[in-house]
């Protein structure tokens, strides 16, 4: 059954990613978005560096963990949709009509996320090396990063598809998300030092997901390891595990709706 189950996940990873692969728009745009957040905060926010009680790094340095957590979260949180596309086609309906795993259904899509994720974060770590960014700790250490990132990916797309399923509806997927995004993002460190928040962000920052990936793909990036880091890396598995329970009880709900 367990060899099963895992050839399910991996023929249906592949039908999605050819899937992906036939749509260069979404290619290029993936690759070349967080590039462009690289060159457009690193040149906006550099001097941010030079304010007393920031830190003595780069502001470069400081930058380019948050951008691959930032393009883990922009590149995963729209993964809902392409579950609402398969279910408006009968896709999904005549695949629960073959003997194929149910659980595979969302772990092959989340899966992809995941991966997607771990190519964006290398390409971003390839332009940022090329731009002067130092190198800190071990390939293991950017290794660490890539992973904590594709947590974080693997955790929103399964969000996402949890809210597909239970919305059914494109627009009100889109609304979630938009409306998410942005207060994840601004409310954690990706751009800005803790130090320099105010107090009341600085605790909203406790509680925020997007936070806790930031501060472990930087204690990570810096050399220090997921080992300073492991209350986060623990809150992270945690909603890792929340996210996909709540996608597969979706895809539950949904059958039982049949």
């Amino acid at each position: 059954m367990t060899v099963s189950w895992f050839a399910d996940i991996v023929f249906l990873f592949m039908r999605h990613l050819r899937i992906t692969l036939r749509m260069p728009v979404f290619l290029v745009v993936s690759v070349v978005q967080p590039i462009l957040w690289i060159l457009l905060f690193g040149q906006l926010f550099k001097s941010v560096a030079e304010v007393p009680g920031f830190g003595s790094a780069p502001y470069l340095d400081f930058l380019v963990p948050g951008i691959v957590i930032m393009s883990a979260l922009f590149g995963s949180a729209f993964g809902g949709v392409g579950i609402l596309v398969d279910l408006d086609r009968g896709v999904i309906d005549r695949m629960l009509a073959t003997s194929v795993h149910r659980s595979a259904l969302i772990l092959a899509r989340v899966s992809l996320s995941g991966a997607i994720v771990l190519v964006q974060g290398a390409l971003v770590l390839i332009v940022a090396f090329c731009l002067g960014v130092r190198i800190h700790g071990s390939i293991w250490s950017l290794a660490e990063l890539l992973l904590t990132a594709a947590l974080l990916g693997v955790a929103t797309s399964s969000f996402s598809n949890a809210m597909a399923l239970l919305t059914r509806r494109q627009e009100v997927l889109i609304a979630i998300i938009n409306i998410s995004l942005l207060p994840l993002t601004f409310l954690s460190s990706m751009i800005m030092s803790h130090s320099l928040m105010p107090g009341w962000i600085r605790t909203v920052c406790k509680f925020n997901p997007v936070d806790w990936a930031v501060v472990l793909a930087r204690t990570s990036f810096q050399g220090d390891g997921w080992i300073a880091g492991m209350p986060y890396l623990g809150r992270l598995l945690l909603l890792l595990v929340g996210c996909l329970y709540l996608a597969t009880r979706s895809f539950r709900r949904y059958q039982d709706s049949l």
